[in-house]
């Protein structure tokens, strides 16, 4: 076995969920939009507050022009990674990113795989 066939373990472990959930182009772009969610999907401000509760998954969907189940697929990928969280509001599912758990990883990036790294995998 040579070293790149190596399991990671130890302190990088926690970095492969996260980094295997933003390894889909879709996904990445999601996260993406959702840092600034008022600039990206309708605001419904009598329904609910993108920051605080999320954007619903419809307007995700409609967003990114994926089937329904897909984007449900994805966004539940994201959301055991812990970048995003979910607040059910009737019938619908909003999601929001997880910036605390964000910056956790922005954080372990920079000490498990270096600064420069941390910074160029989690920037728009």
């Amino acid at each position: 076995m040579t070293t790149h066939d190596t399991p990671a373990t130890g302190d990088l472990a926690p970095l492969l969920e996260p980094l295997k959930a933003l390894a889909n182009p879709v996904r990445l772009q999601v996260l993406q939009w959702l840092r600034e969610p008022e600039e990206h999907f309708p605001v419904e401000p009598a329904v609910t507050d993108p920051r605080t509760v999320g954007v619903c998954v419809s307007h995700i969907q409609a967003k990114t022009g994926l089937a329904q189940s897909t984007v449900s697929a994805y966004m539940a990928a994201l959301e055991r990674a812990g970048l995003v969280r979910s607040t059910r509001v009737g019938k619908w599912t909003h999601y929001r990113r997880d910036e605390e758990r964000i910056a956790r990883l922005v954080q372990d990036l920079d000490l498990g795989v270096g600064q420069a790294h941390a910074a160029q995998l989690l920037s728009p």
